[in-house]
């Protein structure tokens, strides 16, 4: 199944059915009276949030849902028949924004939770409504309301603690793959991870939280390259950045520029998410068998980076300090979800800033997204992103030499 995180999707929320102009006829009974009854109410679209799903690939080739409308009224006064409601599983961690006003409608961020997109029109109004001492038969009944259009753009992030983030190759594959049940590709080239990759972190009995494991990132990824900022988003939920860095690479790039590229490149995307707590990881120690050799290494990356937060060295595909780590986490989390349970005032400033930050990596997602298209745009156009031409030039150089193309 395909990994998609972005889907526009058109709903259309049922019309409301409409009311009828009737009079009662029965046997003796004469000039019953109106007897017109209502419309029934159209279908209200809503989004479920779906543990069972993990992509919007659904939404990616079915783009239009309609409920149904309500039924016409009947005599009798009987109302017409309401129409059925319609729910849209989408995964945990689904964002829906009205595409029009940009508004954020709702967040899915637990199992079940239900939000209403499109509200279906009220059904019309029967004859029986307009009756008065004045109008004993009315021949009035009104129409159903319309149902609610919009058209609106599902945003997929994967919802949890702690992200990894890193260049291709630094092991963040292999770490999760140590500390949970997830089984992302491994291979000894870059990107293999093409898509983010979530495990359970099982620590004990009832102690546990979620990693993701995103693609990795390469310098000028802010502007687009590689893969970009794509999937980037997906860290914006996270309390902790858990930053992998290879000690030796293969390609023998110096560890420390690598570190300041995914620095540079949280930046450079959002200064909001390069805030967020990080914690160094100094990977794959097993290559260096000398113990002397390897402190006076990872020594001199800290020194360069000045990092003054958390180091932790580890082999993951030994295991070696990976269990140090996921502890460290875990005391982590818990410490600051007891916070926010205890402390609305924390609790709140947290939410603040989670909505802070997914509203600044939606914005600087979007902005890369339209610069690419201009990009794009102005190839297939033979001109540069201000619209000069790009094939225009002059023939005539200081020799006087007189250049002839021939086709």
């Amino acid at each position: 199944m395909r990994f998609i995180d972005e889907a526009v999707v058109t709903v259309k929320a049922g019309d409301g059915g409409n009311g009828i102009a009737s009079f009662r006829r029965e046997k003796y009974v004469p000039r019953g009276g109106p007897d017109g009854g209502d419309g029934g109410k159209g279908g209200d679209v809503y989004v479920i949030a779906n543990d069972n799903t993990n992509t919007l690939v659904d939404y990616r080739y079915t783009r239009r849902h309609d409920a149904k409308r309500g039924e016409n009224g009947h005599s009798k006064n009987c109302a017409g028949k309401g129409s059925d409601d319609i729910y849209l599983p989408v995964p945990i961690g689904t964002t829906i924004i009205d595409t029009e006003t940009d508004e954020v409608i709702g967040d899915l961020t637990e199992v079940d939770q239900t939000l209403l997109i499109a509200k279906g029109g009220d059904g019309g109004l029967g004859n029986t409504h307009f009756k008065s001492s004045t109008n004993q038969a009315p021949r009035k009944a009104t129409s159903g309301f319309e149902g609610e259009l919009k058209v609106l753009k599902f945003e997929l992030k994967v919802v949890a603690d702690v992200g990894l983030v890193g260049l291709p190759n630094a092991g963040k594959s292999t770490f999760i793959r140590q500390v949970s049940a997830a089984t992302p590709k491994v291979a000894d080239y870059p990107f293999t991870t093409l898509v983010p990759n979530l495990g359970v972190v099982d620590i004990g009995r009832h102690r546990s939280f979620v990693m993701a494991d995103i693609p990795g990132l390469i310098e000028g990824a802010s502007d687009g390259a590689g893969l970009g900022i794509r999937f980037l988003k997906h860290v914006a939920r996270t309390r902790r950045l858990l930053h992998i860095v290879d000690i030796q690479p293969l390609d023998g790039s110096d560890p420390v520029e690598n570190a300041n590229v995914i620095l540079n490149e949280l930046e450079r995307f959002s200064p909001e998410l390069a805030n967020l707590p990080q914690i160094l990881v100094l990977n794959k120690i097993d290559q260096i068998v000398d113990e002397a050799e390897l402190n006076e290494l990872c020594t001199h990356i800290v020194a360069e980076l000045g990092w003054t937060g958390i180091v932790f060295r580890t082999s993951t595909l030994t295991g070696e300090g990976v269990d140090a780590v996921k502890y460290h986490l875990m005391n982590e989390i818990e410490r600051e979800r007891e916070r926010e349970f205890e402390d609305p005032i924390f609790a709140e400033e947290q939410a603040e800033r989670f909505e802070r930050l997914e509203s600044e990596v939606r914005r600087n997602t979007e902005a890369q997204r339209e610069a690419y298209r201009a990009a794009r745009k102005a190839q297939r156009e033979g001109t540069d992103i201000n619209g000069e031409n790009l094939t225009d030039f002059d023939d005539d150089d200081d020799d006087g030499v007189e250049v002839v193309y021939v086709p």
